[in-house]
């Protein structure tokens, strides 16, 4: 069991179980779309972010991502990091059917995943270790993975390589990338996917 010092928060009771064997923290469940009503639970993960500092998980369909998006405007100060499942196709094992997306929640998707999940977002480096400088919008712009004719294919390549979900958004992109890779890796990332 890996212990966090920031808390968890996921989306619905099954995530929270899975994680809770995985990791040693506290695990906050929204409730889907119910944090939105729940003005003492936002409070709460307001002030989680001001004093421990929060990890956001949640699914990568469509719903994860509103979510997601929701807490990232409604917490205003304090640590924020977000962890991102890739877009994995199938279907929990307690349902009958996949998801209306067909993709895995964090529920269904490999622990070993999910770890990896929460390295990536920075919430396991050291205190001590330092910063990895920031990969901005305009480094973006400057590899052609936003503002040119084929932005968009590139930044799905770039995303598939790096087990992202298609869904993010340049923007989500560029404030993760600081987290999964350096400025050197990601300019010969892109050259590899540009030259096939």
């Amino acid at each position: 069991m890996i212990k966090l010092k920031q808390a968890l928060i996921v989306e619905g009771r099954y995530d929270k179980n899975k994680l809770a064997q995985l990791f040693d923290t506290l695990i906050i469940e929204v409730g889907g779309f119910g944090v939105y009503r729940d003005e003492r639970q936002l409070s709460l993960i307001r002030t989680l972010a001001r004093t421990r500092g929060i990890i956001v998980l949640t699914d990568a369909d469509s719903a994860g991502f509103q979510i997601r998006n929701y807490l990232k405007g409604a917490v205003f100060e304090g640590e924020v990091l977000h962890a991102y499942i890739p877009d994995l196709y199938g279907r929990e094992k307690r349902k009958e059917k996949a998801s209306k997306e067909g993709k895995l929640g964090v529920e269904g998707v490999p622990n070993e995943v999910l770890m990896e999940a929460i390295a990536r977002c920075g919430a396991l480096s050291g205190d001590n270790a330092p910063a990895p400088l920031p990969i901005d919008r305009a480094l973006l712009y400057r590899l052609g993975l936003s503002g040119g004719k084929n932005s968009a294919a590139l930044r799905e390549g770039v995303k598939r390589a790096l087990g992202l979900p298609e869904r993010m958004s340049s923007a989500g992109l560029a404030s993760v990338l600081s987290t999964l890779v350096t400025e050197e890796e990601l300019c010969e990332l892109v050259e590899r996917l540009q030259n096939e």
